[in-house]
Formats: C-alpha cells, sequence, structure tokens
C-alpha cells in the first residue's frame, strides 16, 4: 500500500510567548514552488563555497528562502527567551517548554531538510517521519537508520548502495559548510541572536554526527545486544 500523503503532508510549529505572542508556521513537506525570498535570500549573497547552484540559472537560495518568513517574524526575538512549543503533525503533538534558540534549531533543520538545498535533498526522507527536539543520539540513530533503508531500497532498484556510508559522510561534510553559510546570511539579517542561534545549536548537532560516523564508539551497542548474539 502506497503512503497517503494527503494528511502528512505538513508538519505546523506553534510559538507561545511569555507576552502572550503567537506564531504559527507550517512546513510542507511535499516539495513546493518557492516564493521570492528578499536580498540576503539572493543565491550570489555569501554563497556557500561548495554550493553547486548557478547565479546566472537560479535567482534566490533555497534554504534562505525557506528561512525569510521565520527571520521575519523572529529576528528581533533573542535566544534565551522561553518559549512553549507545540509541534503537531499526522494527527500527534509534540509540547515542550523550552529556549527560542532550540525550538528554532528544531524547526531549521526541517526547513532546510524540505527547502530543495541540493546538499540537504537527502534529509527530505527523514523529514517525513520528523521528530522534534531529538537528542545527539536520536538524530545519529535516524540519520543512519534512515541511510541505510535509501541503500537497500536502492539494491532492490537494481542500483549500486552504499553501506560503508560514505556518501552520508559526505553528506554531513556538505552540510556543515551549508550550515556555515547560512549563519553568514542571518548574520547580516538578524537584530537578535536567535535564528543565529538556532542555526549554531542544528550545526552542532551536525558536528557531532559526523564525529559519531568518523569515530563510532560503540554509542548505540547497548539498544542493539540481540543483534551481537551469536545464532
Amino acid at each position: 500500500m502506497g503512503l497517503d500523503t494527503r494528511s502528512e503532508t505538513q508538519v505546523r510549529y506553534e510559538f507561545r510567548f511569555p507576552d502572550g505572542r503567537l506564531w504559527v508556521h507550517g512546513v510542507d513537506l511535499a516539495p513546493v514552488p518557492p516564493e521570492p525570498g528578499p536580498e540576503w535570500a539572493r543565491l550570489g549573497f555569501q554563497q556557500c563555497g561548495n554550493c553547486p547552484l548557478k547565479v546566472a540559472e537560479i535567482r534566490d537560495c533555497p534554504f534562505a528562502t525557506a528561512l525569510a518568513r521565520p527571520m521575519a517574524v523572529l529576528a528581533r526575538s533573542p535566544s534565551y527567551e522561553e518559549v512553549a512549543v507545540t509541534v503537531s503533525w499526522r494527527g500527534r503533538e509534540v509540547r515542550q517548554h523550552t529556549t527560542l534558540q532550540r525550538a528554532l534549531g528544531s524547526l531549521l533543520g526541517l526547513l532546510g531538510a524540505t527547502s530543495g538545498c541540493p546538499h540537504t535533498r537527502m534529509l527530505r526522507a527523514m523529514a517525513w517521519f520528523h521528530q522534534p527536539f531529538s537528542s545527539s543520539s536520536e538524530t545519529f540513530y535516524r540519520v543512519v537508520g534512515t541511510y541505510l533503508l535509501g541503500q537497500h531500497l536502492r539494491q532492490e532498484r537494481g542500483l549500486e548502495p552504499d553501506w560503508n556510508l560514505d556518501g552520508l559522510r559526505e553528506l554531513y561534510r556538505n552540510l556543515r559548510q551549508v550550515n556555515l553559510g547560512m549563519a553568514g546570511r542571518l548574520r547580516a539579517a538578524a537584530e537578535e541572536d536567535s535564528s543565529l542561534n538556532g542555526l549554531i545549536l542544528l550545526d552542532l548537532l551536525a558536528a557531532d554526527t559526523l564525529y559519531s560516523l568518523d569515530s563510532y564508539e560503540g554509542e548505540l551497542d547497548g539498544f542493539f545486544a540481540e543483534f551481537f548474539e551469536e545464532e
């Protein structure tokens, strides 16, 4: 049976601030045509060093365009401000009281994965099974599990699989460069530090995942004891 995407194509983030403000942002999981972005979203403005897109062919950076609306609303809020966040999707809700920085880190990760950026498009499969506010170990589990499932599906279609995770390591190296590029754009646009710090938090998570891929020391072995038993 195919995936019924009609009721599963949007994740809703709701931010409630201490002063009573309410801000809601929906993220479409299915590809949608991007709207024109602000000047700081132009592709040539602090373009990422590893960006394969060409200014002559595309006007705006896909990732930056996806950040435009959150930036316009939240750029004047400090990262340490406490917020109540409700994330709704697939008929369920996740509620958390946290800092704006951490809440934005979760939202920005989802926006990046669904933005259409060439270096984040492989994360779209994870976006379909979004887990807000995931820890480093949860992210590592989801990243590796998603990638290996993707390789299995490639092999089923007669394509060459990557069981050594070399492509995943390259993906995260590129992702770190993208995060640095986005940070440069946000520094030029933000009046406060909330969105920038949210992106820095996201980059720390990416760095931690890359480190775990390059230097795995058995962090998840305890959850897989049954797999190590002799038959």
